[in-house]
Formats: structure tokens, sequence, C-alpha cells
């Protein structure tokens, strides 16, 4: 399927599509958190959309009011996080199989934003990384 493709493309150092299961996202969680790491699982099942994605995110993430809904503003809340001290951030994006298929251009640009927040904290000496569960392989050759 070539979105998923010009997603790990377009992928970042910092942004790994993993097979999420049950028992990766525990042990990711775990092993964060052992490192006093914020570890936010977040649930995209049933986002279609840049706006349901943005939505999900403020949410699972207690972006502040001024969260604007758009693109520079979720670069702008992922790069503060100043309501989340943390010695470092761990982001599991789990379903992101509806995006991938109905917003594949959105769930791009995300995981680019994703990226660049990434690259911001690690000039401050910041651990961020962000774990998308990968598309299962839809091909048998």
């Amino acid at each position: 399927m070539s979105a998923g493709n010009d997603v790990r493309e377009a992928s970042h150092w910092a942004v790994h599509e993993i097979s999420l299961t049950p028992e990766a996202t525990a042990a990711l969680s775990s092993l964060a958190g052992s490192l006093g790491f914020d570890a936010i699982r977040i649930d995209l099942a049933a986002c279609s959309d840049k706006t349901s994605f943005l939505g999900r995110m403020a949410d699972s993430l207690a972006f502040p009011d001024w969260f604007g809904q758009n693109w520079d503003a979720f670069f702008d809340c992922l790069a503060d996080l100043s309501w989340r001290p943390a010695r470092g951030y761990v982001l599991l994006l789990e379903h992101a199989d509806t995006m991938r298929r109905d917003a594949p251009e959105s769930l791009d640009t995300a995981l680019a934003i994703l990226g660049d927040a990434a690259s911001t904290w690690e000039s401050r000496g910041v651990p961020f990384r962000v774990f998308v569960s990968a598309a299962p392989p839809t091909d048998a050759g």
C-alpha cells in the first residue's frame, strides 16, 4: 500500500512504526515509566481526519485552552508541554489504521510534526519518542 510507504519515507528518526500489541504497549509504557518519562497512550480508533486527530491528541495530552486546533498550534503544544514536566516523553499512537486509510496526508503531516517536536526536545537534551501502530501486512509476496 503506497500510503504506508509514504508514511515510512516521511518518518523521522524519533517516530517509529511498530506492531503495537497490548503487550508491546504495556512494555513500552513500563520502560518509559522506569526511566521517569511521561508515557502517553493515545487511542486513535475512529480518528478519520485532521480534526478528530487533533482533538484526540489535545485530550490525551491535556493541551491548554489556547490550543488552536491547527498544525502550527499542535507543534507549539508538543514543543512546550510545560504542564506535563518529565525527564522525557513517549507517545504511543494506537489504532492508527483508520487515519492511515482515510486521511493518509493528515497522518503524514502529523508524523512530520511529531518528528519536528522530537528534534526540538532533543536540542534541549530531553528524549521524545513516538511509536505508531504499524499497518498490518497486506500482501503475501
